[in-house]
């Protein structure tokens, strides 16, 4: 067996000290790395190089302690050595992007050959990199990934953009629990009180925070959405109150926080119950006091910023398990609404899909289709785990994928389809042989995109198939 090659970065002079960067607030340009590799001094020197390059960096000697790290933090860009001890890289990437579809991962090694490099990309590596490499070539490869999560941030930015020109969900409902919620947002909107909104992921929260701002006098203000499972400990201290410049490095400037953001307006704190305790602690007194201090900072600062907050967790089993502030819970929920599942509010389903059949036809340029009885029947009878979030995404697959004026059920997923019989006569059935043509012309014409092609489907002209259809309805 070959003994295993050694090599020594040539990073030139590196300063001593190391410095993490956990404080900064999210940008594109400072990246979460994660380096996993078993022999010491390559992960000291990628750390040290990689953090002046102004990234966090965590830094494993093996696949086990790769999964633990990503278990705790989201990472952007994971560096894997091939070689993990008696453990395979390549065997880590999938398990990694189990984890985080999104994150990049780079193989680095010195057993570069073309045959490992294919493998590693056909895993999902988004790249390869042979040893021994240059400080320039590391450079480029974090600039290329920054590059990458622009790309991806500006893809999201507009995804939120369309998302808040969608009317997803309004108010108006024909459900007695809807229009209770509808209420008291109407009455809770005047007051400047806290407001805990409840429910599954989904059920559309954070439409009914924004309604509460919408009624509210400061509707003509900022409306700020954190979103707070997305962000570490101190990621999200940052992200909320700010930081002062110098305060770690790369803080090049005071930068404010969301909180000040909302200055006047709301403050929307999306998931609230994934809150850290030691921020649960800051919250509470913003709360109390409407004063906080930014990171690094010991000016006290005042705030005038309404607050809502939303959960899909059972908070009171969270203070009673120790990992969620009674006091704080207390504080938040001084009004409190709760927005019901889709499934039990059965009589909004239809008319909401037909909202989102209208929106997404428009945007695709497209006639609005209708749905047939048995779609509707489809829609009303699934259970709807995913709330109204997921009817919007099977409204606008069936959109993508069915190109008839007549949405069916068979536009919709697999686990949709109606288990009720048709409602057409069937083959077989003590039925005319004029009613069962008359069905198959109408199933026809529902999944054909026009009348032309649902001649050629029949094998008749389209002015046999028009007269056809006229005595039908004759």
């Amino acid at each position: 067996m070959h003994a295993r090659p050694r090599f020594r970065l040539r990073w030139g002079s590196l300063a001593a000290g190391r410095y993490t960067l956990a404080t900064l607030a999210p940008s594109p340009d400072r990246l979460a790395v994660l380096v996993v590799d078993d022999e010491r001094n390559i992960r000291t020197t990628l750390t040290v190089c990689l953090e002046q390059l102004s990234h966090e960096v965590v830094s494993v000697p093996s696949a086990e302690g790769a999964l633990a790290a990503l278990a705790k933090q989201p990472f952007d860009l994971a560096l894997v050595d091939l070689k993990l001890g008696t453990a395979d890289g390549l065997d880590l990437i999938p398990r990694l992007l189990a984890d985080r579809p999104e994150l990049l991962i780079v193989i680095i090694t010195a057993y570069a050959t073309v045959e490992t490099a294919v493998e590693a990309i056909r895993r999902g590596a988004w790249d390869y990199l042979a040893k021994p490499f240059t400080p320039a070539q590391i450079r480029h490869l974090v600039d290329r990934a920054c590059e990458r999560r622009r790309l991806a941030w500006r893809v999201e930015d507009l995804e939120n953009t369309l998302s808040s020109a969608l009317p997803e969900v309004d108010l108006t409902s024909e459900s007695p629990r809807m229009r209770t919620v509808h209420e008291t947002v109407t009455r809770a909107a005047a007051s400047d009180v806290p407001v805990l909104l409840r429910g599954e992921t989904g059920t559309g929260k954070t439409v009914v925070a924004r309604a509460l701002h919408a009624h509210s006098p400061r509707r003509e203000r900022p409306f700020v959405v954190v979103n707070c499972p997305t962000l570490s400990e101190e990621l999200l201290t940052s992200e909320l109150f700010g930081h002062a410049r110098g305060s770690f490095t790369g803080a090049v400037k005071d930068q404010p926080g969301r909180v000040e953001a909302a200055h006047g307006g709301t403050l929307f704190l999306d998931e609230i119950g994934e809150i850290p305790p030691n921020l649960q602690a800051k919250l509470l007194r913003f709360l109390q006091d409407k004063e906080f201090e930014r990171v690094g900072e010991s000016r006290t600062r005042q705030v005038d910023a309404r607050v809502v907050a939303a959960t899909n967790r059972d908070l009171e089993a969270d203070v009673r398990q120790g990992r969620f502030r009674e006091d704080l819970l207390y504080r938040l929920n001084v009004i409190e609404l709760v927005v019901p599942a889709l499934r039990e509010r059965a009589e909004d389903i239809v008319p909401l899909a037909r909202r989102f059949l209208s929106f997404y036809a428009r945007a695709f340029g497209r006639p609005v289709p209708t749905l047939s009885p048995l779609a509707e029947q489809a829609l009303v009878q699934y259970a709807w785990p995913g709330n109204v979030r997921e009817l919007r995404n099977t409204i606008e697959r069936a959109l993508i994928l069915w190109p008839a004026p007549i949405i069916e059920p068979a536009a919709f997923p697999a686990k949709m389809q109606v288990s009720a019989s048709p409602a057409g006569p069937q083959v077989g059935d003590d039925v005319t042989l004029a009613e069962i043509e008359s069905e198959h012309i109408r199933l026809v014409v529902a999944r054909a995109p026009s009348l032309d092609a649902a001649a050629a489907t029949l094998g008749i002209d389209v002015s046999t198939l028009w007269r056809k259809r006229k005595r039908q309805s004759d």
